[in-house]
């Protein structure tokens, strides 16, 4: 074989072998309510942000060359939900109780990021009705 030929199918595999680690990595991750914002969007080009609303916390999930960023607030200590509307995306602010950076959501369908607002609501409401465990006089919560 000629050493052009080898180089070439060697440098095509790297290739593809980086498109499939971008692919994986940039994979939707399993659950009921899972947000991935889209690739066009800027801060979103090679690994898309995820947001996972649960009920009992917010998950803003950012994966990156090696390793992953996670952050997460409990469904108790949102204090607001902002979102800015753009002419394609939307951009999503979830603010902690704390008031300590916000969690920015960028790159989100309009219909995206009123369903996070609305779920965060709605686990929010659902939270306060059913009332949160207090504690008792020791200090630990009741089992």
């Amino acid at each position: 074989m000629a050493p052009a030929l080898v180089t070439a199918l060697a440098a095509a595999g790297l290739v593809l072998l980086l498109i499939a680690y971008v692919l994986r990595k940039g994979r939707r991750l399993p659950g009921a309510h899972v947000f991935r914002a889209s690739r066009v969007s800027r801060g979103n080009r090679i690994f898309p942000a995820q947001v996972i609303v649960g009920e009992s916390s917010i998950t803003h999930f950012r994966p990156q060359w090696i390793g992953k960023y996670e952050e997460s607030i409990h469904i108790s200590h949102v204090a607001s939900i902002r979102i800015d509307t753009n002419i394609l995306y939307s951009d999503v602010y979830i603010e902690s109780t704390g008031g300590q950076n916000p969690i920015e959501c960028h790159g989100h369908t309009k219909r995206d990021a009123v369903t996070i607002k609305r779920l965060v609501e709605q686990y929010q409401s659902a939270f306060y009705r059913k009332g949160a465990p207090r504690p008792d006089r020791s200090g630990s919560a009741p089992a």
